[in-house]
């Protein structure tokens, strides 16, 4: 995996465990995930919607994090396949878990980057913030 050749897993892992915020989209929640750096109690499966080709837009509800809807870009996206007893689903698309949290992790499989409504990053920004 990219992130244990570059090095930064140990950073990653002790960003984690002093309980600072963690976001993961897309790759970031299979990274996040049980099998690679165990952050978040998930399983997910890779490329779940389709490939390339299988690429699609949403609107979504993402309890906790958004009021209303907010498009969702799912580009060859992951879908959670389990959770453990602490994770918090916080949306679904197609019966599928989409958007799930667990202490200080948010795990996406879409790409909120790709669209003009930043509510998620400010979200985000809000949660690091000290104090």
């Amino acid at each position: 995996m990219g992130i244990e050749n570059a090095g930064l897993a140990p950073a990653i892992l002790s960003h984690h465990e002093a309980g600072r915020p963690i976001l993961g989209t897309c790759a970031g929640m299979i990274v996040a995930g049980r099998e690679h750096l165990g952050l978040i109690d998930i399983t997910t499966r890779r490329n779940a919607f389709g490939r390339q080709l299988a690429s699609f837009e949403d609107d979504i509800e993402v309890r906790g994090i958004v009021e209303g809807t907010i498009r969702a870009v799912f580009i060859r996206a992951p879908w959670v396949e389990s959770t453990g007893e602490e994770v918090e689903v916080l949306s679904t698309v197609r019966d599928h878990p989409v958007a799930v949290s667990q202490g200080n992790v948010t795990a996406l499989s879409f790409h909120p980057e790709l669209t003009p409504d930043d509510r998620i990053h400010r979200w985000f920004t809000e949660l690091c913030r000290p104090g």
